[in-house]
């Protein structure tokens, strides 16, 4: 079996939430594919109205916890699976999906697995609601999904006697590949088994990476801030975005080529350190209150560092709880907002940090040159709805972006503050540990000096 990472399902360009969720429902139910819906099992919701009963949790989560995410918020989670051609029929390729999607979501999220069998390998597409079961929580896509779907998928496998991919690439062969199949890729897919090949290879940097692809026989050129890109054999170009495909525009390979420099982190707990929190029950006297458990939050590098410094910032000096200045208040937010943005990135070195800050340059400039494309677009038709739709998408996820480069320039420029203060507190604890193993001398130990 040959699985696909997690592909979360966004809005998307100029669509409803209704619209980006029916559009892929309809896509992978049809029945052209699924041998007139045969094919098709739900679970925890009607394969029928599955995007309207998505669409109804997500409502319900948003009402009974107050959270709402932008343009960026996460519908639906897409996987595909692909069998060996011959080896297992569609009803029972139908019905390892739905295993998997059971044991993969713990059975707390409404899912559809439709099963296609218009190609000469049997595949299913996995579609699971964001929003769990009680609708009070979501699920959150982590570091190293690729590779928990890759063993969930081969354990399933190897349990009912069907054959994986042996020692699978991190973004490997396409299925006609791995399959044996002598069809025609297109330009696009013929691109992205380049971009592969080349990735494989862990170039330094973009501009390797680009070196790569030229030395394969693609033509790279630029128009503008817009990478575009030829195969051998080819006569249109192809733009480096999203067009090009789901995990193949500039800003998604520079994040490819930073996993595949760093490797790829273990799955985020689903327990998040519970930082002290500080409240205001004197007008302008603060004090700072809660639990910091450090075993639940131990991690290397930059986390650990911080994880230890706030707990520095939240220590009282004395057992009698003392308020604290309004200077440290704000001191202590800063640096737990920063902790939190170190966790969830799963950043723990300077050079994870310059990568972070070099993927998200590369997004904002992506999406920048799109959105002037737009504003061209809308000057030539000024009631293009869609086209509007589209930039203000664009600008909110702009600003988002802006945002997290320039907290990430300010974790650059703390980290040498966050490492002194910790060399100090450290400096003064051992001097009182010190301090406290010398013997304790009598008073008059000092008066008993010889006479002469």
């Amino acid at each position: 079996m040959a699985t696909t990472r997690i592909m979360p399902l966004h809005i998307g360009k100029g669509r409803t939430e209704s619209r980006a969720i029916s559009d892929i429902i309809d896509y992978v139910a049809n029945p052209q594919k699924t041998d007139n819906g045969k094919l098709i099992t739900g679970y925890g919701c009607d394969s029928r109205t599955a995007d309207a009963e998505f669409l109804l949790a997500k409502r319900q989560y948003i009402s009974a916890t107050g959270r709402v995410r932008g343009a960026d918020d996460v519908i639906a989670y897409h996987v595909r699976q692909s069998f060996k051609p011959g080896e297992i029929t569609p009803e029972e390729a139908n019905r390892l999906g739905v295993e998997f999607a059971k044991r993969f979501t713990k059975g707390n999220h409404a899912f559809v697995v439709c099963t296609h069998i218009d190609k000469s390998h049997v595949h299913n597409h996995i579609i699971w609601s964001a929003v769990n079961a009680d609708c009070d929580r979501k699920f959150r896509n982590f570091w190293g999904s690729t590779r928990a779907v890759r063993r969930l998928s081969d354990t399933i496998c190897i349990e009912n006697g069907l054959s994986i991919v042996e020692d699978p690439k991190p973004h490997g062969k396409s299925y006609n590949k791995w399959l044996g199949e002598q069809a025609n890729p297109s330009h696009r897919e013929q691109l992205r088994v380049m971009i592969d090949r080349a990735l494989e290879q862990k170039p330094a940097d973009f501009d390797a990476l680009l070196k790569l692809l030229t030395e394969m026989g693609c033509e790279v050129s630029r128009r503008g801030k817009a990478i575009r890109l030829k195969a051998p054999g080819w006569k249109n170009v192809a733009r480096m975005d999203d067009k090009l495909g789901a995990g193949y525009s500039e800003a998604e390979i520079f994040s490819r080529l930073t996993e595949s420099r760093i490797g790829t982190a273990p799955p985020i707990s689903d327990h998040t350190p519970i930082l002290p929190q500080r409240y205001f029950p004197y007008g302008r006297c603060y004090r700072v209150k809660g639990r910091l458990p450090l075993k639940a939050g131990r991690a290397p590098g930059f986390r650990l560092l911080y994880l230890k410094y706030l707990y520095l910032l939240r220590k009282p000096p004395s057992r009698r709880k003392t308020p604290v200045s309004r200077a440290e208040a704000i001191k202590f937010d800063r640096y737990q907002e920063q902790f939190f943005y170190l966790y969830k990135n799963r950043i723990d070195s300077v050079e994870q940090l310059t990568m972070q800050q070099e993927a998200l340059q590369a997004e904002i400039d992506a999406l920048t040159d799109r959105r002037a494309d737009l504003y061209r677009l809308r000057r030539k038709a000024p009631d293009d709805t869609a086209c509007s739709e589209e930039i203000g998408t664009i600008t909110a996820r702009l600003r988002v972006l802006r945002r997290e480069l320039k907290l990430c320039a300010r974790i650059e420029n703390d980290i040498p503050t966050v490492r002194a203060q910790m060399e100090i507190s450290k400096e003064r604890s051992d001097h009182e540990k010190a301090d406290k193993s010398r013997p304790e001398q009598s008073a008059g130990a000092d008066r008993d000096v010889p006479t002469h």
